[in-house]
């Protein structure tokens, strides 16, 4: 979990432990100030307040629960396409190079952009790129791209009626 969601976790919790306290200090006031029998109305809104604090908790842990689920899947997809990229460049031939520029391609950086993260002048990286391109079979960035998401999509479920092989060749031009 992030700073961001840890922060927002302790905050939630705090508010429910809040409406607990308050929800107790309630009743025990209504039951002090009416000599021990409480008027169904302090019953009511006493047992409304202990309810909420309760259904907020469950919520709270089920929200907390389900988000250490999505962040233990999105770590997998992190690793997944890691792994999947590692393949690809292995098979392609790539040098550290211009495996190191077709990262930055892949992540959308610009030539420009690149070359100053690499300190190396925009006419290698261009170079590297065109390398990176024919060992990939492809004519640029975008087409780069599109082979790991194709394989991606194509792992996992796609929108209904889409048939995944047709819309790989319309964008291959086959």
């Amino acid at each position: 979990m992030d700073d961001a969601a840890r922060r927002n976790a302790v905050i939630a919790v705090l508010v429910v432990g809040l409406q607990a306290i308050a929800a107790i200090y309630f009743l025990a006031d209504a039951v002090r100030e009416s000599g021990g029998r409480l008027a169904l109305v302090d019953i009511l809104v006493g047992a409304a307040l202990l309810a909420g604090t309760l259904f907020g908790g469950v919520m709270l842990r089920r929200l907390l629960a389900e988000a250490e689920r999505r962040e233990a899947a999105l770590a997998l997809a992190r690793g997944a396409i890691g792994d999947l990229i590692g393949r690809r460049f292995a098979a392609w031939g790539l040098s550290p190079s211009e495996a190191e520029v077709a990262l930055f391609a892949l992540k959308g950086c610009t030539i420009a952009e690149i070359a100053e993260m690499r300190g190396s002048a925009a006419g290698t990286v261009r170079s590297q790129l065109s390398q990176v391109y024919a060992k990939a079979g492809v004519t640029g960035q975008p087409m780069l791209m599109s082979l790991f998401l194709d394989e991606l999509v194509e792992a996992g479920e796609g929108p209904r009626g889409f048939d995944h092989d047709q819309g790989s060749r319309a964008r291959r031009g086959g």
